[in-house]
């Protein structure tokens, strides 16, 4: 019998082990960090801008699949959580790409708001000096 949900997030409660109902054929071609996560570099689907990084187990990837929300989980709160649900700053995923290791993913989304927890359109927003010789601007 499966693990019972939590109310909050509708997944396993903190410490369960994370059932998947993602496609056997999927999940085969998945190489996952020791805590059984794939990297997910998420970016805007028409301009290519890089929005931010999370982390997918296999059932928040079936999640993210076969409902067009994009959903991750969260390795310090160890729950699933959908992007938007609670800041309201929504992404609508349009595409999912696997790397030719299986060790990260590219989820293209429509992003409603700042994908950044601290209100920035992107995580990336901290430039750092390069300089090394050699590099041309």
């Amino acid at each position: 019998m499966p693990a019972p949900e939590s109310p909050v997030t509708g997944g396993p409660p903190a410490g369960a082990a994370r059932p998947s109902r993602l496609d056997p054929a999927v999940a085969a071609r998945l190489r996952r960090t020791p805590d059984g996560l794939v990297a997910a570099v998420v970016r805007q689907h028409d301009t290519g801008e890089v929005l931010m990084v999370a982390w997918m187990d296999d059932e928040a990837l079936h999640r993210t699949l076969t409902t067009g929300r994009a959903t991750y989980w969260s390795r310090s709160r160890q729950e699933y959580w959908v992007k938007g649900a609670t800041s309201g700053h929504h992404q609508y995923v349009r595409s999912v790409a696997l790397d030719c290791d299986g060790d990260a993913l590219l989820v293209s989304v429509d992003q409603v708001g700042a994908a950044c927890h601290t209100g920035n359109r992107t995580c990336f927003f901290t430039e750092l000096p390069v300089t090394a010789e050699g590099v041309s601007s």
